[in-house]
């Protein structure tokens, strides 16, 4: 299954792209604590939601042809949808049983993932992950 590529209408879609490489991680986790603090998610929300994009950007990085570009798309509604995606040379993903994996699902309210054919040029296979979060009952 291929993530649309189509921006949201509404134009409350942000996106980010970003070498596929770890010293940028920390750059995405303070956007997504500033994505999750403007649609007024209370703090263990925004601290899940930055645990959770942190970890599955490391996961596509690990995975992630040197060189390229990791792309994350926030889409704040009622909740935080997070799809990142990268190219790879592998199509072994994801890795269900992993670690990692474990973390994103206690920390996210969904998850997905999914790997397809990237165009002919560069060739390769996209790797994507979707997470998404609510923002938690009662107050901070």
């Amino acid at each position: 299954m291929t993530k649309p590529e189509q921006p949201d209408p509404s134009g409350d879609e942000i996106e980010v792209r970003v070498a596929a490489d770890a010293a940028q991680l920390p750059m995405l986790r303070a956007i997504t604590s500033a994505v999750a603090m403007r649609q007024d998610h209370n703090l263990d929300s925004i601290a899940d939601l930055k645990m959770a994009v942190d970890e599955a950007c490391s996961m596509l990085v690990l995975r992630a042809i040197a060189g390229s570009i990791l792309t994350v798309r926030y889409t704040p509604k009622n909740e935080i949808k997070v799809v990142a995606t990268a190219l790879s040379d592998t199509d072994d993903w994801p890795d269900t049983g992993a670690f990692s994996w474990h973390v994103l699902t206690t920390l996210t309210d969904s998850l997905d993932a999914g790997v397809s054919q990237a165009p002919a040029d560069p060739g390769g296979h996209l790797l994507w992950i979707e997470v998404t979060k609510r923002n938690a009952a009662g107050g901070e």
